[in-house]
């Protein structure tokens, strides 16, 4: 079966237990965008539960931001904001004004990575999850995050499987051991779907970091 077909397979089985969320260093975010696989099973994924934006709490801290053009941690408190309020759009460029005056905020640099994920720019989002793993490769949020978008923004299964697992082996009993222990069953669930038995997902070109 072609890794295109599997990856399908991947979203049917466990779109919505798994990827009804990514983990960012603010909370649980909703689905994620239209990659194909995902699209197809998006009609079970969990309804958004994000809070409202506080506009006024944001004005607040573009003013301060304003006023304090060397303030890393404003531009992350506002950052952190948008990010809850799942308006990446608007997060983007708060963290990366964030990360131009503090560049090891490593959970900047992971909510980054989220929120390019979440405006649709994949590529980006595996970069920047680079960009943190190189600070530390054992920072668990990014390696399952990293996980998730190789999964479903590049089908790179292979990928995913070898993210999840270095999750589970650092830090099992965490929630990222937890919910990669759920992407890791769904695929094997998705391989014995496809009459593959319980095969290791297919080979692809990008692998995670490793130590």
């Amino acid at each position: 079966m072609k890794t295109e077909s599997i990856a399908f397979l991947v979203s049917g089985v466990f779109f919505g237990v798994l990827v009804g969320w990514m983990l960012g260093s603010q909370q649980a975010v909703p689905a994620p965008p239209a990659a194909a696989p995902a699209q197809a099973a998006a009609s079970s994924a969990p309804a958004s539960s994000a809070p409202a934006l506080d506009t006024g709490r944001a004005a607040d801290l573009e003013r301060s931001a304003k006023a304090n053009p060397n303030d890393a941690a404003v531009r992350v408190e506002l950052a952190n904001l948008y990010f809850n309020a799942e308006r990446f759009d608007l997060a983007v460029p708060w963290y990366e004004a964030a990360l131009k005056l503090n560049p090891k905020d490593i959970n900047a640099t992971t909510d980054l990575g989220v929120s390019y994920y979440y405006t649709n720019q994949v590529d980006r989002a595996l970069a920047q999850f680079d960009t943190s793993l190189a600070m530390d490769p054992k920072h668990v949020k990014t390696l399952f995050n990293q996980g998730v978008v190789l999964a479903f923004g590049k089908q790179d299964l292979r990928g995913a499987q070898q993210a999840w697992e270095r999750v589970v082996a650092l830090a099992p009993d965490s929630e990222e051991g937890k919910r990669a222990r759920q992407g890791l069953e769904g695929l094997k669930a998705a391989h014995a779907n496809s009459g593959g038995g319980a095969a290791e997902p297919p080979p692809a070109g990008r692998q995670p970091n490793q130590e």
